[in-house]
């Protein structure tokens, strides 16, 4: 793939013009002419629910303590949401999708409903109270 660039020449290989294409996916990463960040983040988050949904047993459980919980998400959960955002173009719509979905999973994980009125500055604080 080229990207960015003005050479339109073929890239070629033992004299064999190689395939070019408009995204692929590497190390679980997408990338594309344009970054890839938007379908990255759309991919990882997907993947993330997935691992949020398989751990739903732990979120319900009373016996486990919502500090081991909040762990138990963090190494879990963010960290597989996070592998790889480094590569990732930073943008108001990124971190807000982001954001949204880590809220999402922390109302859930401490049984919020939305008509509880919660703001998320309330949320992020009763989650630091668990340390």
């Amino acid at each position: 793939m080229k990207a960015n660039t003005n050479n339109n020449n073929p890239i070629t290989m033992n004299g064999e013009p190689l395939e070019e294409t408009e995204s692929f996916t590497y190390l679980g990463s997408t990338i594309n002419k344009h970054g890839g960040t938007e379908e990255d983040v759309k991919a990882r988050i997907q993947k993330v629910r997935v691992a949020f949904i398989m751990l739903r047993k732990i979120w319900s459980a009373k016996q486990i303590k919502t500090n081991t919980k909040l762990r138990i998400f963090n190494s879990n959960v963010k960290a597989v949401l996070l592998y790889g955002s480094e590569t990732w173009r930073s943008s108001q719509k990124t971190l807000k999708r982001i954001q949204t979905f880590i809220n999402k999973c922390l109302r859930r994980i401490l049984h919020l409903k939305w008509t509880d009125k919660i703001s998320n500055t309330t949320l992020w604080k009763m989650t630091k109270q668990h340390p």
